[in-house]
């Protein structure tokens, strides 16, 4: 039996290193379950944000399923970040090293999956996600500001 599973993953900075978090949405349409995940990060680029959204959502969707049900997996993920799809597609070349070694963590992690997919898509499909980030950058700062 084949799975099927769709990942929306998000990421983003206020500031360019900010306070940086991910929003990452896990859906199952044949099992009916849909999961969401907002987190910090920590002070980070938008790029590092974009891979750390990456690299969760597998890792937890591995977790959610097992392995043998992952590895009879076909995963679509869908980010609006350009960069991040075509470098995971293998159109672009990753220039900068910090990158370098979270692209290398996504790559291995998609090997655990039978087939992982990576789409580019509007900002305006990724709401979901975007609205994780948000979230979860707003209740870091309202902590800070007791």
């Amino acid at each position: 039996m084949k799975y099927h599973f769709l990942i929306h993953t998000d990421g983003g900075s206020r500031g360019n290193p900010g306070p940086a978090a991910f929003g990452v949405v896990i859906e199952s349409a044949s099992a009916g379950w849909r999961k969401e995940y907002g987190e910090c990060i920590g002070k980070a680029t938008n790029n590092v944000a974009e891979y750390s959204a990456v690299i969760f959502a597998l890792k937890k969707l591995k977790s959610l399923v097992g392995g043998e049900k992952a590895q009879n997996s076909s995963v679509q993920v869908h980010a609006d970040s350009e960069l991040l799809v075509k470098q995971l597609s293998g159109e672009y070349k990753i220039k900068e090293e910090n990158i370098r070694n979270l692209f290398l963590d996504a790559w291995n992690l998609k090997l655990d999956f039978g087939e992982v997919i990576f789409k580019h898509i509007p900002r305006e499909e990724n709401h979901g996600a975007d609205k994780l980030v948000n979230q979860a950058l707003d209740a870091e700062n309202s902590k800070l500001d007791i």
